[in-house]
């Protein structure tokens, strides 16, 4: 079941998760998606060794506070295309864990916990139903590509404009109206993406982007 240090359990139809998996204290990797599981057991706080967890095509609604008890989750943490409407503000504990995604559930809000994850360099919230990003974004000072690609945004904090490592925004599908001119100061912006942005009065300094080699989306 443990091959370097890797458990995979995609696709196999499970409605729950055997209770030894949480006996292989060694795991490394931990592959759960695209079965149809509704939960997940706190047992998972045993799996100390958890590097990456991919609970990715489920049907889980909530998740246990022990997730954020993993101090070594560090790669990558798939949630997408769940049943969420809330993360757990345990998660916040996961300040180690590069890149997370939470696309593809019901988030009416964007989850508090997120922009305690200091580590983060890749963000996916794509296709929720979120009006607006926290100016405590600006925390994540590692990120480099944030994905809000299918929201309810109109807007996005100004604290966007201090994430000096950030290369990629997506920002498509939303009802933008307006963007802080900050954006065009990010040192290292490569894309911009305002594809089905119908909503949007482009502002001067898309021009000033594209100038210097950022690609901007329409």
């Amino acid at each position: 079941m443990l091959l370097n240090g890797t458990i995979n359990l995609w696709k196999k139809d499970l409605r729950y998760v055997p209770a030894e998996i949480w006996q292989q204290i060694s795991t490394e990797v931990l592959i759960l998606a695209d079965n149809h599981l509704v939960e997940i057991s706190p047992e998972i706080q045993r799996l100390q060794n958890l590097r990456t967890l991919d609970l990715g095509h489920n049907q889980i609604a909530e998740l246990p506070d022990a997730i954020g008890d993993l101090r070594g989750l560090r790669d990558f943490l798939y949630l997408h295309d769940n049943r969420l409407t809330s993360l757990p503000s345990s998660l916040g504990r996961l300040q180690r864990l590069r890149y997370l995604n939470i696309g593809g559930n019901q988030f009416s809000g964007f989850p508090e916990c997120v922009v305690s994850m200091s580590g983060l360099i890749e963000l996916r919230v794509a296709d929720n139903q979120i009006s607006s990003v926290p100016d405590t974004i600006g925390g994540l000072s590692k990120l480099r590509e944030v994905h809000l690609r299918n929201n309810r945004l109109r807007t996005l904090p100004s604290a966007i404009g201090t994430l000096s490592e950030l290369r990629q925004i997506d920002l498509r599908g939303n009802p933008i109206e307006v963007l802080p001119d900050m954006i065009a100061a990010l040192p290292r912006l490569e894309k911009l993406d305002l594809r089905w942005v119908d909503t949007l009065q482009e502002p001067s300094w898309l021009r000033t982007l594209e100038d210097r080699g950022c690609s901007v989306y329409r």
